[in-house]
């Protein structure tokens, strides 16, 4: 059986004060059954490893450059998120896809190089709410998982696989447990095309993830945890979602 994962993405929020007043709360609620992490922005990740040092909660990094070094300014290569000791990295989150134009193929060679330097990368795939509309759901979030395959080969069953449907996300709306069932269940297909691992890969679930649904969504066969954004930033309601995941 896999084990449940539930990752909270503080996105672009937090100080040193406010981060290590969750961390505490967070630290002091546990243990939980699932595996549990926190995805941090950039400048926090120093203080956030030092915190959880041996403490049961994994921690990682919101994104990575595709390339290893050179003149990229404003990018965090993988090697140095490697350097200490990330365990994890978002990688295609709808907000990097829509702001900054991130391709299909970019994400995949982010996920690569990720994987180069033994980091998890959790890629992210979802449909916007035009494209739901226009039925395009499952065309569009194969496409976008098609290009990490086709990139990855044989590496592909070492990616956790985030379905984020965006027009879930901050926006209080929720894909029902049926809905979000039915792309896991696509995806663990596509996967299972891929890899004779795909029953072990975790797909996680991202979309206004809550304490009060996400008992349903986790008891979905194909639906292996979450990937939770404002809620992570709450230590009582994160940590009744963790809860809830097993």
């Amino acid at each position: 059986m896999r084990r449940k994962l539930v990752v909270g993405n503080w996105k672009m929020n937090g100080n040193r004060a406010a981060n290590a007043e969750l961390l505490a709360a967070l630290k002091a609620a546990g243990p939980w059954a699932a595996e549990v992490a926190v995805c941090v922005p950039s400048p926090y990740l120093g203080d956030v490893a030092l915190s959880l040092q041996g403490d049961g909660i994994g921690w990682g990094a919101q994104d990575c450059s595709a390339f290893e070094s050179g003149a990229y300014t404003g990018e965090v290569s993988a090697l140095m998120l490697a350097e200490f000791g990330c365990r994890y990295v978002l990688v295609g989150h709808s907000e990097r896809r829509a702001y900054h134009a991130e391709s299909d193929q970019l994400v995949a060679d982010k996920a690569k190089t990720a994987l180069a330097h033994r980091i998890t990368p959790i890629v992210c795939v979802g449909e916007t709410l035009a494209e739901r509309e226009a039925g395009h759901t499952d065309a569009v979030v194969k496409r976008q998982l098609s290009a990490v395959i086709h990139t990855l080969a044989h590496c592909i069953s070492q990616i956790v696989v985030a379905y984020e449907p965006v027009w879930a996300i901050g926006t209080g709306k929720t894909a029902t447990p049926e809905q979000a069932q039915a792309v896991h269940a696509l995806l663990r297909a596509q996967l299972g095309a891929a890899t004779a691992h795909a029953g072990e890969m975790k797909i996680l679930y991202g979309g206004s993830a809550k304490a009060d649904n996400a008992a349903a969504l986790f008891a979905q066969p194909d639906i292996d945890g979450g990937l939770v954004g404002g809620a992570s930033l709450k230590a009582a309601e994160f940590a009744a979602i963790c809860r809830a995941a097993g």
